[in-house]
């Protein structure tokens, strides 16, 4: 969830620092700091402060007043100890000859602290504890010291460590949390996401689980999990830094929004050849997907509302229990494996701390698994037995919405892989489904290219202090997600719930004037929503129904239509989220809210 940089190299470092930290914002962070190791004194100067990075420019004069080479840099987003300038990374040993910065999670760190008798601690957190031991470890030999500080701790760290005796190092250490090496002419970088070197190289090397680097201006050294030498492993990131900027919209929410068509062509094109679909699998057979009788679908937050659609589409066209749960739930609910069973892990960074975990506790109990992820090379994608990339792109918002959507189809793509492998859903249907996904990007262009409709919709609901979503089937799950967006990014209070029990509970909550989104793209069940739309509208709803193109059933019904293009089968997913969407900006736009980094929210989770 922190944000990690790195500089080593000819120029100065804290410019440098404070412009990666700037293109990791995006992560959320309530602190920030940097510290540089000081030319010929070999001193470690700091700064740090609350707030945004602008704080930390004006505090450090855009980086002049801590001159040095080499340098470390970090956003914190709390989790150990309120938000404060103590609790503020870097932290420094006792002797001042020791920082670090760190992400993630320690576990262990009230044993580590109760053990450290005699030693001031200076702020609440976990981090700090590392350093105390590093301290302590610590014999003139930086990567001796690291690994035994790492075979010490319980949990996850990614951490960026200077040694004021050695000036001309820059150290780092990874475990079950993200950090990469970038690599450049005379100097080198680490950091917690490709944006924030982009600027500088595309080379990068993956840091391996366990893996201890030293970075020097000409070069680096990197040694495994059991202390061996290894060979770097450098790979091209393909986008380029153009990928990574807002391409003249005011938010990188909005620009995601419409980058879905173009990311939805990347995520199908190199799985489809015509009507045959090949995900190029080689460690789970066809075989074993006509044996299997259950599918765990494990994800968190939105992630988690890709698995709910998704039993919808592998219980219909596979005839295979799908059984979607929440990461954060899966290893404490006891679940039952067996070797026919299938789990699908969905997570957009690859490095979610709970569906990583709950992968692992999977594996455990023998399912075979296959990851659903964007970021190449990332740890989910490595441990599972099989991954489905979705090529989407990187996304700096907060508050995922093209991520959401390929995977959806990447998930819809693999049930009918699936369902073509096992025989249970006729050929003809399933070629319909390909050719509506061959559509799907243009008809996602059309809806998006005029967004008034949006903004109007959202000035007369940005008022509401409480939003309720209603669906059926498949439209439940998508309101779902249409919910969380808008709580996520407007702050307004908003549920989802299934259309079908309004009569169980829901309707003590409608009263005049109550504001509901009726999501009726799913044709089967509309007679059904229609009456559902009449029972709150009965109890005074404001009622915005979001239907297919064409269909007038709703237009003396609901208070406002909103049509979107129609498209076969499941496929009309991918379009029915869009109104959504673009509602919840809208909406949070009309507010004011900081919509890319919404309060207490962090977009990569990599502690529990």
């Amino acid at each position: 969830m922190c944000g990690i940089v790195g500089y080593i190299g000819a120029r100065q470092a804290a410019p440098l620092l404070l412009a990666g930290l700037e293109k990791l914002e995006y992560r959320g962070y309530d602190s920030a700091g940097i510290c540089v190791v000081a030319p010929e004194e070999n001193k470690l100067p700091y700064s740090k402060c609350l707030g945004k990075i602008v704080n930390l420019r004006a505090q450090t004069q855009d980086g002049a007043a801590l001159p040095g080479r080499n340098g470390i840099g970090h956003t914190r987003w709390a989790t150990h100890g309120t938000p404060s300038q103590a609790n503020s990374h870097p932290h420094l040993s006792r002797d001042g000859r020791i920082a670090l910065v760190h992400n993630g999670i320690i576990e262990n760190y009230q044993e580590l602290r109760l053990r450290a008798a005699g030693y001031d601690f200076l702020s609440e957190t976990d981090s700090e504890a590392i350093v105390h031991l590093l301290e302590r470890h610590y014999d003139g030999d930086p990567v001796a010291a690291l690994r035994k500080t790492a075979s010490e701790l319980r949990g996850s760290f990614a951490l960026g460590v200077l040694f004021a005796g050695h000036p001309n190092s820059l150290f780092a250490l990874r475990k079950a949390s993200p950090l990469i090496i970038g690599l450049g002419e005379g100097e080198n970088f680490i950091a917690s996401d490709v944006p924030a070197l982009l600027a500088h190289t595309r080379r990068i090397i993956r840091m391996e689980e366990g893996a201890v680097a030293e970075l020097t201006r000409e070069g680096i050294r990197l040694w495994d999990a059991e202390g061996n030498s290894a060979a770097p492993a450098p790979e091209t990131i393909e986008w380029d830094a153009n990928a990574a900027q807002k391409d003249g919209h005011a938010h990188y929410t909005i620009k995601e929004i419409h980058e879905q068509p173009y990311a939805l062509r990347r995520t199908i094109a190199p799985r489809l050849r015509g009507d045959e679909i090949d995900f190029g699998f080689t460690k789970i057979s066809d075989q074993e997907l006509r044996d299997c009788n259950c599918i765990y679908l494990l994800g968190c937050g939105s992630a988690y509302h890709v698995g709910m659609v998704g039993k919808y589409y592998l219980e219909k066209l596979c005839h295979v229990f799908a059984i979607p749960v929440l990461a954060s739930e899966f290893r404490y609910a006891h679940p039952v494996v067996t070797e026919r069973t299938l789990t699908i892990v969905v997570s957009q960074s690859g490095e979610t701390a709970d569906a990583r975990e709950a992968m692992h506790e999977a594996q455990r109990l023998g399912s075979k698994v296959i990851s659903i992820v964007n970021v190449k090379g990332s740890a989910i994608a490595v441990e599972s037995d099989e991954v489905i990339y979705t090529h989407a792109g990187p996304e700096i918002g907060v508050a995922t919405t093209k991520a959401y959507n390929v995977q959806l189809n990447a998930l819809l793509l693999f049930a009918l892989y699936m369902a073509r492998v096992r025989g249970t859903t006729e050929e003809a249907y399933i070629k319909e489904e390909i050719h509506a996904l061959h559509t799907l990007p243009e008809k996602m262009e059309s809806f998006l290219f005029d967004v008034s409709t949006a903004q109007f919709y959202a000035s007369e609901y940005c008022g509401g202090k409480d939003i309720y979503f209603l669906g059926r089937n498949v439209d439940y799950a998508l309101a779902l997600e249409g919910s969380l967006k808008l709580k996520e990014i407007s702050y307004i209070h908003s549920e989802a719930y299934a259309a079908g029990e309004l009569k169980h509970g829901t309707l003590a909550l409608m009263e005049e004037g109550t504001p509901v989104v009726a999501v009726c793209a799913y044709a089967p069940l509309l007679d059904k929503m229609i009456s559902n739309i009449v029972q709150v509208k009965a109890r005074g709803a404001k009622v915005l129904a979001i239907a297919q193109e064409g269909e007038r059933g709703l237009d003396n019904i609901a208070d406002y239509v909103w049509h979107v293009p129609a498209s076969f089968g499941f496929t009309q997913s991918a379009l029915t989220i869009l109104p959504m969407q673009l509602f919840a900006y809208y909406v949070a736009l009309a507010l004011g809210r900081e919509i890319d980094q919404p309060r207490n929210l962090a977009k990569s989770v990599t502690v529990e």
